[in-house]
């Protein structure tokens, strides 16, 4: 079978802290609070089906399975369980996410198969006013951490940044985070589903009951010295152009401006994600005998056995590979 762009039907799941945002981009949302939308996943808690072309219903696992390496590439797999190595979401958040911080891969209490979380988070839409929590104030370790939860002060202890459309946060495992009310994001991330919670605002779940916080947990994966966290301003990137906007030992992130044609290739190492963060156009590919249109929110998934392709209109992309 000749190597085709993959687009692929998200799974949407609901979270206390989501809402219906995700409808502008097209997508069919269930009843509730959908927070977050897995729009290409491989993992055990989600994995999304092909909407298109030949291999249409087949899971992601199935490809992996079938094709392996011709088209996911050299690089393509988890060493750790096999899986494609990335999970790619769009998030609403309608209300606060828990304050939390992932865990790299060599952590002794990871889930059997689990892998660490390292991502990033590209802020596609933020109302006025909006923040994140990113990191800790200065000068703030172990015990520190210890003693402000145990004097419920611990929102004392986070950096809260101002936010806004075109944002790029780089968030290596260990850093604290957490999006807040009023942004609508785009993230890379490893694949992994694993989350520590620090601090959840004393609410309810969706089922009424608290939600399980993860303090030892936290405390032992914190990276109080930093992990090499980076944020920066993307908005001065023109057309035809591809600036690195995170850069990691398990993914490349660029943005690039698509206005008009702009020939292409991937390369035999790693397939291709494309996030169509706005605007709209079409790809081509086969000696431009294949076609798709596009529009913002589609996230596709490119072979890296389909060789030369080419994007047309007036989009900007967000382009991650393996490194």
């Amino acid at each position: 079978m000749k190597p085709y762009p993959l687009l692929f039907q998200p799974e949407m799941k609901e979270r206390v802290w989501g809402g219906r945002a995700l409808e502008q981009f097209g997508l069919d949302l269930p009843e509730g609070a959908i927070g977050e939308g897995w729009m290409i996943g491989d993992h055990p808690n989600g994995t999304t089906k092909v909407m298109n072309g030949p291999l249409a219903g087949a899971g992601l696992d199935d490809v992996r399975g079938q094709f392996g390496r011709e088209w996911f590439g050299s690089k393509g797999f988890s060493e750790k369980n096999g899986r494609f190595p990335l999970l790619i979401k769009l998030l609403d958040c309608n209300d606060d996410l828990s304050v939390q911080v992932h865990p790299t891969d060599d952590y002794n209490g990871l889930p059997d198969g689990e892998l660490g979380k390292t991502e990033m988070w590209y802020i596609l839409d933020a109302k006025p006013g909006a923040t994140i929590i990113y990191g800790l104030q200065d000068g703030i370790d172990r015990a520190a951490m210890e003693a402000a939860i145990a004097e419920g002060r611990i929102m004392e202890t986070m950096q809260v940044v101002p936010v806004e459309a075109g944002d790029a946060f780089y968030i290596p495992a260990g850093t604290v985070h957490a999006l807040c009310s009023g942004v609508i994001v785009a993230e890379i991330q490893q694949n992994s589903d694993t989350t520590y919670r620090l601090y959840d605002y004393e609410r309810p779940g969706l089922d009424g009951k608290l939600r399980e916080l993860h303090i030892e947990d936290s405390l032992n994966v914190i990276a109080y010295e930093g992990a090499g966290a980076q944020r920066m301003r993307t908005d001065g990137v023109q057309a035809g152009e591809w600036l690195t906007i995170a850069q990691s030992p398990y993914f490349i992130v660029e943005k690039g401006i698509v206005s008009g044609p702009l020939a292409l290739s991937t390369a035999p190492d790693s397939f291709v994600i494309l996030v169509v963060a706005s605007g709209n156009g079409t790809i081509r590919w086969d000696n431009r005998s294949g076609e798709l249109s596009l529009r913002s929110g589609q996230c596709l998934l490119l072979p890296a056995s389909l060789g030369g392709y080419e994007l047309d209109g007036d989009m900007t992309i967000l382009r991650s590979m393996l490194p």
